[in-house]
């Protein structure tokens, strides 16, 4: 053990440990670090884009000395680079400014800027933490960056991509099965016919719809609050250190960046956040809609509606032999449902400002970066073993077509809709085919139902 010394006194740090003093308190009064609360790649990366930013900044502007300048550029360059990771183990439940996750930053940042400079870990010389590594910084402007970042970086890395290749595996389903005519299903009871490329393809215009406002919300991260302090006034930052810091962050991470116009607005209130977290919520609700009417449509294999076949991936249960189960998209509806209330948290958190500050910075990340995760791994195994598996049972969709009584909805111009409605009730009641039950009523000819009640007509109507 080595003894450092902070403004509160004397404390123990690991001699092994780049962290110092601030982040040995964080551990002795918020002992919350479980393994799913440490912080993940991308908020320890972030911190090390940003603090490489200012350095730099900081070294143009003349407000740091030049080696000083350097050694933290390089310091923080190896922190985002992950090199030091296993130097961060605190959890989401500290400050809600993320206080001592951002003194932990700066602490490893400047012991390891000291040791590039010949110096000794915990001495505080000749880079220190609070003088250097934060100049013109405050955790009020540092943390609100740092979650735009991360969130926006892994929006645009891993669950973007994940939700394109699934969007196109369904959007490939449609235009292969553009032809082939179905039931259609309203009230969970049998309507009018569509064919299955229709049905698969408004899942895919849902995915279209939900990327939409993922894109939105990554824009709407790219307004950083860097340079605004302590209450977003700028105290004690030069002047110039935001343009040039946000600058540099866009030319390494390729993100659209811009400096925040109020900065005091994005410290006191995290809305961009809300609203990204709003937009995998509305990305789950349509997920959990898609893995619903596949599960319904493959239920069965005999005894249900069966019209689409799964992918047998696994045994399904330890006590029926044979039985295959919809475990696809069982495990990502519970990841659905895992996001609703992460969002909830997060859209309660967001509501929970006073003033100059929302306390609630690490539980709103936190929460974010776990829905992105969850919905990009669960989209890629339900894309990979699931979707792209999908076929049509060909004979089941025609014994259904068969059996459809409301293909009589194409009667209803040519006999009106009370008469129409008469043959329907009377091939229920006898359990005969509309087809007979329409030819039996005397009202139409065997040809003329034909024309009407062609299913895939009916699902594909022409207009002028």
């Amino acid at each position: 053990m080595r003894r450092e010394t902070d403004t509160m006194g004397a404390v123990d740090v690991p001699d092994d440990r780049y962290w110092g003093a601030q982040t040995a308190r964080a551990l002795e009064h918020f002992p919350l670090a479980t393994p799913g609360q440490r912080w993940p790649r991308a908020v320890i990366r972030a911190f090390g884009l940003v603090k490489q930013a200012a350095a730099s900044a900081n070294g143009e502007l003349d407000e740091l000395p030049a080696p000083i300048a350097a050694a933290i550029v390089q310091a923080a360059g190896e922190v985002a680079d992950g090199r030091f990771d296993e130097h961060f183990p605190l959890g989401v439940y500290q400050s809600g400014s993320g206080t001592q996750t951002h003194m932990n930053a700066n602490e490893v940042i400047a012991n390891r800027a000291s040791e590039i400079l010949g110096g000794r870990l915990g001495s505080r010389q000749p880079v220190h933490p609070n003088d250097h590594v934060n100049r013109g910084q405050s955790t009020n402007d540092v943390f609100p960056t740092v979650m735009h970042l991360a969130i926006a970086a892994e929006l645009c890395a891993t669950l973007l991509p994940a939700l394109d290749a699934l969007h196109g595996t369904l959007q490939a389903k449609a235009r292969e099965h553009a032809g082939l005519a179905k039931v259609g299903r309203t009230h969970l009871q049998d309507a009018a016919p569509i064919t299955l490329g229709q049905e698969i393809g408004a899942w895919a215009t849902q995915l279209a719809q939900a990327r939409v406002a993922l894109a939105a919300g990554v824009d709407a991260l790219g307004e950083l609050a860097l340079g605004g302090t302590a209450v977003g006034t700028g105290l004690n930052a030069h002047p110039r250190l935001a343009a040039l810091c946000v600058r540099e962050l866009a030319a390494r991470t390729g993100l659209a960046l811009r400096e925040a116009e109020d900065k005091a607005a994005l410290l006191a209130a995290h809305d961009a956040v809300v609203a990204s977290s709003a937009a995998l919520r509305t990305l789950a609700m349509a997920l959990l809609k898609i893995v619903n009417d596949v599960r319904w449509l493959a239920s069965g294999p005999r005894c249900g509606i069966g019209e689409l076949l799964l992918p047998a991936n696994e045994p399904g249960s330890s006590i029926m032999p044979g039985k295959v189960n919809p475990t696809q998209c069982e495990a990502l509806a519970m990841v659905c449902v895992r996001v609703f209330g992460n969002d909830a948290t997060v859209a309660f958190a967001g509501s929970q400002g006073s003033f100059q500050l929302n306390a609630y910075k690490p539980l709103m990340l936190h929460a974010v970066l776990d829905s992105i995760a969850l919905l990009a791994a669960g989209m890629q195994a339900f894309d990979r073993d699931c979707a792209r598996g999908l076929e049509p049972d060909l004979r089941r969709i025609a014994e259904h077509l068969e059996l459809d009584l409301m293909r009589v909805t194409a009667l209803s111009p040519r006999l009106g809709y009370d008469a129409a409605a008469r043959i329907a009730h009377d091939a229920q009641r006898r359990g005969v085919t509309l087809r007979e039950a329409a030819l039996a009523s005397g009202l139409i000819d065997a040809a003329e139902f034909d024309r009407l009640a062609d299913a895939l007509a009916m699902a594909r109507p022409q207009r002028p």
